[in-house]
């Protein structure tokens, strides 16, 4: 990863890690993201690289990250290509609250942002008690 330990140069290929970079206040970290992000409205200045299951790959590489971060088996063949053109890809599979949360740390971790990560997932726990007591 261009010498790091930690990316410095990520191009998220969906909204869900963009925003959460975003949050965890690792933005500046961010080089790419997908045409379809819409949050933080000052992720829509990123360059736009993808749609969901498309990819614009020279673009991708002019953009020189050092991880791009997608979600799914959707996007196994842009990951495929992306791997093949020799960049490093991490896709994540969250489908439940559980694991959406689990991503959030995962990418805390890569960003050496742990602290702001267990901040935020313990805020949105909390949410998500109030709603669920809220509703009783």
């Amino acid at each position: 990863m261009n010498g790091s330990q930690f990316p410095q140069r990520i191009v998220c290929l969906t909204e869900e890690t963009t925003e959460v970079l975003y949050l965890l206040g690792e933005d500046w970290r961010i080089v790419g993201v997908s045409g379809f992000t819409a949050r933080p409205p000052a992720a829509r200045l990123k360059p736009k690289v993808s749609a969901f299951t498309t990819a614009k790959f020279d673009r991708i590489l002019e953009l020189a990250p050092d991880l791009v971060i997608g979600f799914s088996n959707l996007q196994a063949t842009i990951a495929r290509e992306l791997i093949t053109r020799g960049l490093n890809v991490l896709v994540f599979n969250q489908r439940s609250v559980d694991e959406i949360l689990e991503m959030i740390l995962a990418v805390a971790r890569l960003t050496r942002a742990e602290d702001r990560g267990q901040s935020l997932v313990e805020q949105l726990r909390q949410g998500l008690r109030s709603i669920a007591e809220s509703a009783e």
